[in-house]
Order: C-alpha cells, then sequence, then structure tokens
C-alpha cells in the first residue's frame, strides 16, 4: 500500500453524515459508536463524534486530489446540493485561486470543507 494520509472530519450524526456521503458515492468501510470510515476508491474520509460542532462556524476542512475533476463534479452535481453560497450542505462549481490548482469546493452537512483539486493543474 502506497503512503497516504487520510481527513480526520466532525459528525454531529454518524447516521446523517453516512446517508449524505453515500449519495456521494463513499460506502461505509467500518463504522463504532467512536469512529467512521468512508471510502470511494481511493478517498477515504474518518469522521469522529462531535454532536456539539456548530455547521456555520466550524473550521474543519480536507483537500482531495483527484485526475478528473470534471467528471466528478458533474457526478456530484446530479445529487441536487445546493450552490448557494449560504447554504449547509452546499457544492460549487469549478474555480482557480491565485497559485492553486483548479478546485470546486463541498461543505457537507455538518460545515467541514472540502476542497477538491484538480491533479492535472498542479
Amino acid at each position: 500500500m502506497a503512503d497516504r494520509i487520510t481527513a480526520n472530519l466532525p459528525s454531529r450524526d454518524f447516521a446523517a453524515t453516512e446517508a449524505f456521503y453515500h449519495r456521494l458515492g463513499f460506502r461505509t468501510d467500518f463504522r463504532d459508536d467512536g469512529w467512521m470510515i468512508l471510502r470511494r476508491g481511493a478517498l477515504e474520509l474518518e469522521f469522529f463524534p462531535h454532536p456539539g460542532v456548530d455547521k456555520w462556524s466550524s473550521w474543519f476542512s480536507a483537500c482531495i486530489r483527484v485526475d478528473e475533476v470534471e467528471a466528478l463534479l458533474a457526478e456530484w452535481q446530479q445529487v441536487g446540493l445546493s450552490d448557494d453560497r449560504t447554504a449547509i450542505p452546499r457544492l460549487t462549481g469549478i474555480f482557480k485561486l491565485q497559485g492553486a490548482p483548479r478546485m470546486f469546493a463541498l461543505v457537507d452537512e455538518d460545515g467541514s470543507l472540502l476542497r477538491v483539486l484538480d491533479n492535472k493543474d498542479s
């Protein structure tokens, strides 16, 4: 197995987090009362219980780097998440910040920000 790192993000409710990410193509790899691991191919997200996290002020985030950023965005857009900049959850379109690769962003139901970066633009 190659070296890797995985994100550890909060979840107010494992069942709700699990359902949200299942809609995005993730599957449950492990779950007990204190930890949950969701996987989508090589993409892995780990969650810890945090019932008091405020989704409006959450500062939790992770970067996901993929080769086919447009294809993943198109797939996730089919889920029907809002693109309103004030909504939680929400999904943006592709954008580029100075000095950074092209990306899109997903904010999950707990306010965690996932930046999905284009490997080809790094």
